[in-house]
């Protein structure tokens, strides 16, 4: 009999994050998996960050996670895209080095003695009276624990397709987990099934390189953590290719192999990360493509093909990948394949991710039905935290919309439903103005510290940070710029000239005046020498200010729903002058304000209305 505060299963990024923040936070953790070798694993693109997922690692960092500490230690190209266009926009993306990533976070999960690692297969919950007590391993032997973080991602009676063939595997290599679902059903909870699926990794050495397009890492490196000393690595390009019309001709003419057209697999894939088929064939005005070549690490010539997703045969996938410029030679080391697999639709949970039926059961990452290392991550850090909580009978954490993008996609994920993989995107956020990459840590580092997740001296530095900030935007409220020959002379490389003394702030806010600007034309301002972290923030701030203002008040309108709470055993069946579609669904979801009943899909405008004004006049009743 083995005991433990905590036991999560499943070591990919949701149970990493769950595991560490759980032991920094004193709890003994068991973290089973079923290949220990496979811990951190970037079973499809090697890579973090990207637009939305950037914010989720800054988010994850700014709280006391380790994604952003890995991806900063590991990465083989960093580059911010979106450069162009606004900070609500912009992402941070690292292509990592897959190998070293696995092994970074390997090393940190065995540097903390209150984390024991397992290899077993989960294939039972111990369950009494709708509390969990523990589980059981394949070889039978019971490990309990008053708390159970499920980060199973797609192992869960996993299916390999390549072509018409199929086998059980949660990854190609891996072993599936077996049994674990039944325990599930069996305990009342809906199972579902969703697709996902992965390139080829081909022989970098049988590519013709000097035919493709490169793309370089940024020459000025940001980074995903907040923390100091981040390591300045050698950069790696990554290549661009096409697909021609003859790619188009041989996907088309095998889709009668492809296991999704031929109707073998029944769960839908991810929208925004389709095949390549499904590309071909939803889009057939589209004459090619884009397809990234993109290396897995320093130390192999493997590499990964981006946007080359497929199910169709092995032959087949040869003939495709060979269609395309500068890899008429390429030899395929592993073949692309889709996968299949069973999740617990997340409206079966709290917004603290613990299951609604049984206590002290939580789910996090693609068992959840989403998509992407990043929002797995995410989940798994917010369920570790919440079970230590759990277990400290206190308050749970509940993110919310307009704090962060993990509390978007968590109340996406509870308050929907969802009928294929989630993937955060910008548009999801409804405040993504305020809920920007760059103040990830302004948001979420004073919370963290809370919790007990971000250190004594790390708060500080934050601290300061954040002084020097307004220090730094209170003197440009104040200082005025005086025009002068010399002052313009500078100024007029740029298309810009002074026709009188103006403060700095207000010469900040013009689109095209920057602080870079301001050093040549300023000389406290250039003596100043205030980190690019400080001054970033004192720019978007001071240029941006009106659209922020504005968005503050949209959050400060949305937040009266969300305060409106409905009563404890609230019988939504039985609430008079709303439709009987909306009280099915109310039902269905158990929202706990408002603002959540609101976001459900579905429900009408005017059923809202009523059940506010219900609110207001205290006729929310228990016995309704």
């Amino acid at each position: 009999m083995f005991k433990y505060d905590i036991i999560v299963v499943g070591a990919g990024h949701a149970g990493i994050e769950a595991s560490v923040a759980a032991a920094k936070l004193g709890c003994k953790v068991l973290l089973a998996t079923i290949n220990i070798d496979n811990i951190a694993l970037m079973p499809c693109n090697p890579a973090i960050g990207g637009p939305s997922k950037s914010n989720i690692v800054r988010e994850i960092d700014a709280l006391g996670g380790v994604m952003g500490i890995a991806a900063d230690a590991t990465y083989m190209q960093m580059k911010t895209l979106n450069m162009t266009k606004g900070p609500a926009i912009r992402a941070l993306r690292a292509q990592s080095d897959k190998k070293e990533y696995m092994a970074f976070m390997r090393n940190l999960l065995e540097s903390y003695e209150n984390i024991d690692l397992k290899q077993c297969c989960v294939t039972t919950l111990i369950v009494e009276k709708n509390i969990v007590k523990g589980i059981t391993d394949e070889l039978g032997q019971i490990y309990e624990a008053p708390c159970v973080i499920l980060t199973t991602g797609t192992s869960l009676e996993g299916r390999i397709y390549i072509g018409l063939n199929s086998f059980r595997a949660g990854r190609l290599g891996e072993f599936p987990a077996i049994g674990l679902s039944d325990s599930l059903k069996s305990l009342g909870l809906n199972i579902g099934k969703l697709k996902t699926g992965t390139p080829a990794r081909v022989d970098g050495r049988t590519i013709n390189f000097d035919v493709l397009e490169k793309h370089y890492g940024d020459k000025e490196l940001s980074f995903f953590s907040f923390e100091p000393n981040r390591p300045i690595r050698e950069q790696y390009p990554c290549h661009l290719t096409r697909t021609t019309s003859k790619t188009h001709e041989i996907i088309l003419a095998n889709l009668d192999k492809s296991p999704m057209f031929a109707g073998l697999i029944h769960g839908r894939g991810p929208r925004y990360c389709p095949s390549i088929e499904d590309k071909v064939v939803r889009f057939k005005d589209k004459e090619s493509h884009h397809i990234f070549i993109e290396p897995e690490g320093k130390s192999t010539y493997e590499t990964y093909v981006q946007g080359f997703s497929t199910s169709l045969p092995a032959n087949v996938q040869i003939q495709m990948l060979q269609s395309l410029p500068g890899l008429e030679k390429v030899k395929v080391i592993k073949p692309a394949y889709a996968v299949e697999y069973d999740y617990v639709p997340a409206i079966q949970l709290e917004h603290s991710l613990m299951t609604k039926r049984i206590k002290g059961l939580f789910c996090a990452g693609q068992i959840n039905g989403t998509s992407g290392y990043e929002e797995a991550a995410g989940q798994g850090l917010i369920a570790g935290i919440n079970a230590v909580l759990y277990l400290q009978s206190k308050d749970m954490l509940n993110l919310s919309r307009n704090s962060s993008y993990i509390g978007t996609l968590i109340d996406d994920l509870v308050t929907k439903e969802m009928d294929e993989p989630y993937r955060m995107l910008p548009s999801r956020s409804e405040y993504r103005l305020i809920l920007r990459q760059d103040n990830a840590d302004a948001r979420l580092t004073e919370l963290g510290y809370r919790i007990g997740l971000i250190s004594n001296e790390r708060y500080e530095r934050f601290v300061s940070k954040m002084n020097s900030i307004e220090e730094e935007k209170i003197r440009c409220s104040n200082e005025k710029i005086s025009p002068s020959e010399e002052n313009n002379a500078k100024l007029k490389k740029y298309g810009l000239t002074l026709e009188r003394g103006y403060k700095i702030s207000e010469l900040l806010k013009r689109p095209d005046f920057t602080y870079e600007i301001l050093k040549e034309v300023d000389d406290r301002t250039h003596n100043l020498c205030l980190p690019k972290e400080v001054t970033e923030q004192v720019e978007i701030q001071i240029k941006y200010e009106g659209y922020i203002v504005r968005q503050n008040a949209q959050v400060e309108q949305a937040s009266k729903l969300d305060n409106i709470k409905f009563p404890v055993g609230i019988n939504f069946m039985k609430i008079d002058h709303i439709s009987s579609e909306t009280k099915e669904k109310l039902t269905k979801i158990n929202p706990k304000t408002l603002g959540q009943a609101a976001r459900i899909g579905g429900i009408k405008p005017a059923d809202i209305s009523v059940l506010l004004v219900l609110a207001e006049t205290n006729r929310l009743k228990t016995s309704c």
